[in-house]
């Protein structure tokens, strides 16, 4: 099993500008502890994830660091234009020597869509066409596109990435992951998934890849799990949950919908959910749990959430013992 970071950038119980330099020093720890990778969530006006960018926060990162990987998990495809994006991973490719990873997703029902001026019409029906001109982009040549979202004539694609780039896709819904299936991209899938639920994606992505020539065992999918390690499994619930439920409960009360309904602010029955299912306790239990995972759902690749504890100086020694005790049981 590969585990990797999953950095989400908490701003509630700290100033949020802040969190550029917090998600700087878990990512060093990461390196420094032998963290292979680490992913970046996006996420806007919302204290649940302060980070707006995952592109610019990884330049950071990828100048500050030599041997880590940094991947987006994910970039909002419907706020973006796909080849703005597809021209900022290229370059985060070369300046890093292959080191990036680009993950892409739908995106769901927030302001951000009106912010952005994408609309509801193209987060609804637009990922697909906005995902193609992405790969197409990301293929090199001369791109145009004549379709219902995008029209333009095509252009020269200057510089295109390295072999390792590579292209994920983070579905929680059948229909995300059957157009990922199609083109033979990966999953990401989230932390709110059940071990049964997230077997249930994998298996549909295998059909429909293998209807397409892809081969369904090529590809290395990854799951988000909450992870907390401490010398045991009451300890670790009793240092974590109060937290947790803090920064969940405010962050994602910021959510504002289309509609303008807000996320709910009461988290504790989620949240005792996940201190229940994932990976809160003793590493040695927590690898036990990642390979019974692993068994079920074939995912190879964890993405371990970190930030649950309660300050970024125990978010690092967090990112210290998952590194040095669980990273090595199960690699």
């Amino acid at each position: 099993m590969q585990c990797d970071l999953f950095l989400v950038g908490e701003g509630v119980r700290s100033d949020p500008s802040a969190v550029p330099s917090n998600l700087l020093s878990h990512a060093v720890t990461a390196e420094a502890v032998g963290f292979d990778t680490v992913w970046l969530a996006e996420h806007h006006f919302i204290r649940y994830g302060a980070c707006p960018s995952p592109p610019v926060m990884a330049a950071s990162i990828l100048s500050r660091t030599t041997r880590l990987r940094v991947g987006t998990a994910a970039c909002v495809l419907s706020n973006r234009h796909p080849v703005a994006l597809a021209e900022e991973a290229v370059m985060l490719d070369a300046i890093s020597d292959g080191r990036f990873r680009l993950g892409v997703a739908r995106g769901g029902p927030w302001v951000d869509v009106e912010v952005f001026g994408a609309g509801p019409e193209r987060l609804e029906s637009g990922f697909e066409e906005t995902l193609d001109v992405l790969l197409s982009w990301l293929e090199g040549g001369e791109v145009g596109c004549s379709g219902r979202f995008f029209d333009f004539r095509s252009v020269p694609v200057l510089a295109t990435p390295s072999i390792g780039l590579g292209v994920w896709v983070a579905a929680t819904s059948r229909g995300t992951v059957d157009l990922a299936a199609h083109r033979g991209l990966p999953l990401l899938l989230g932390v709110h998934s059940t071990v049964e639920e997230n077997a249930g994606l994998v298996r549909r992505w295998r059909e429909v890849a293998e209807k397409h020539g892809h081969d369904p065992d090529a590809a290395e999918h990854g799951a988000v799990f909450l992870a907390y390690a401490a010398d045991n499994r009451v300890e670790a619930i009793e240092r974590l949950r109060i937290p947790l439920i803090e920064w969940l409960s405010k962050g994602v009360g910021d959510y504002r919908r289309l509609d303008g309904s807000r996320g709910s602010r009461e988290q504790t029955e989620y949240v005792d959910r996940l201190l229940a299912g994932h990976l809160v306790g003793a590493p040695g239990e927590s690898a036990e749990r990642l390979a019974e995972s692993a068994e079920v759902t074939g995912i190879r690749r964890a993405l371990l959430m970190v930030e649950g504890a309660a300050s970024p100086s125990e978010v690092d020694e967090n990112i210290r013992r998952l590194g040095v005790e669980l990273v090595p049981i199960v690699s």
